[in-house]
């Protein structure tokens, strides 16, 4: 066993790492190997942050990642003394976590040779966290190491991009996304090669098919009856039901979580369960509160971006038919829908669709409502169709 065995299809990534592991022991052969400051890029799924707690565990084992001992245990559990993790489900991180970030790591480690701090996304950093963060990023100190992840260079401040190491990860291969599946959660071949296949190699999504039929359900009404919209009338209204899907899928996700947190804050503040909030304390429940709709609202463009990547999958499939490349569907359970739209539908149509939905997504990105995009992009198909 070893921390590395989640790690799919990344193999040069893996060799980096390891070799940086050894190179950051005393008396190694290659010190130059190892370096304070990293940058994981790679697309969704790919697992940036995967391989990130993979170098940390190696780093802060004393078995160079051994994956059994309470070092790496810990690790994976994220609640190792020298390990910070930063996963924000906000739209942003803010100035005062990046502060936090540099006040600890100007700290000695506790029980390790190493420090390690890893920031999940990176990208979501405003130009102030960033610049926040250069000098402790720049100069690290000795025992600390950085490790950010994020989907490109270009997501990041060139300031920040010209003092870290880059390691690139690609997408994983059907088969291995599969073979982790089926070693993860016992499910049979063929079922493990659809989920991969129609998550796009995106191990988390992938995961998340076969553990949650509710999850398979939702993408199955997302695709339904797209490739045969006519109207303006369905296009709008499958709009809505996108939207609909989206925001139902935050809520349910934060609902349970935001109530417990609630519930906790009141136990820390020595106060009972519904009982009136002290003036003095009111404003931590309110950045409590927007601290919850910030994710809720980050929840909802997440899965308003799954959304459109299945979409894209599907759109995808039906240019591949229409210029009969013959390469393997993403969507192979819906080839009899697809064959029957690829014979009418012309491919400059499928191939405006697709670079349509890269105009959503900027769109979402500059507070634009999700409803109101995903309109434009049906209607713009529907009519283009008919």
């Amino acid at each position: 066993m070893s921390v590395w065995d989640e790690v799919v299809g990344q193999p040069r990534a893996v060799g980096t790492f390891q070799r940086a592991v050894l190179g950051a022991r005393r008396g190694a052969e290659d010190p130059q190997a190892f370096t304070n400051s990293w940058l994981v890029t790679g697309p969704a799924g790919s697992g940036r942050s995967t391989i990130a707690y993979a170098f940390a565990a190696a780093l802060l084992c004393p078995d160079n990642g051994c994956g059994v001992c309470p070092s790496c245990q810990q690790v994976a559990a994220r609640s190792h003394a020298d390990l910070t993790a930063v996963a924000t489900e906000k739209v942003s991180i803010d100035i005062g976590t990046a502060r936090e970030l540099v006040s600890r790591a100007a700290n000695s480690p506790v029980n390790s040779d190493y420090r390690v701090i890893v920031v999940e996304d990176a990208d979501r950093m405003i130009e102030r966290t960033s610049n926040t963060l250069l000098k402790a990023i720049e100069e690290p100190v000795d025992s600390t190491v950085w490790v950010l992840c994020a989907p490109s260079e270009a997501d990041l401040l060139p300031t920040i991009r010209s003092r870290v190491r880059v390691v690139a990860l690609s997408t994983p291969p059907i088969d291995d996304v599969a073979e982790l599946l089926e070693r993860r959660h016992g499910i049979a071949r063929e079922t493990a090669i659809r989920a991969a296949r129609e998550a796009q190699s995106h191990v988390g999504m992938a995961s998340r098919l076969v553990t949650s039929p509710e999850a398979w359900q939702r993408r199955d009404s997302s695709l339904d009856g797209v490739l045969s919209l006519a109207s303006t009338g369905d296009a709008v209204r499958k709009a809505q039901q996108w939207a609909d899907l989206a925001k139902s899928d935050g809520e349910a996700h934060f609902a349970e979580r935001a109530e417990r947190e609630k519930q906790e804050t009141y136990r820390s503040l020595g106060l009972d369960p519904g009982q009136a909030v002290p003036r003095k304390l009111q404003g931590i429940f309110r950045d409590l509160e927007r601290d919850q709709k910030q994710r809720a609202k980050r929840a909802t463009i997440d899965g308003v971006d799954r959304i459109l990547t299945d979409i894209q999958s599907l759109l995808r499939d039906l240019l591949m038919l229409k210029l009969q490349v013959g390469v393997p569907l993403v969507n192979e359970s819906r080839r009899g829908e697809l064959e029957a739209v690829a014979n009418r539908a012309p491919a400059s149509h499928t191939i405006a669709s697709i670079e349509a939905i890269a105009l959503v997504r900027e769109r979402l990105a500059a507070n634009v409502p999700p409803q109101l995009a995903l309109e434009e992009l049906l209607i713009g198909y529907a009519i283009g169709s008919s």
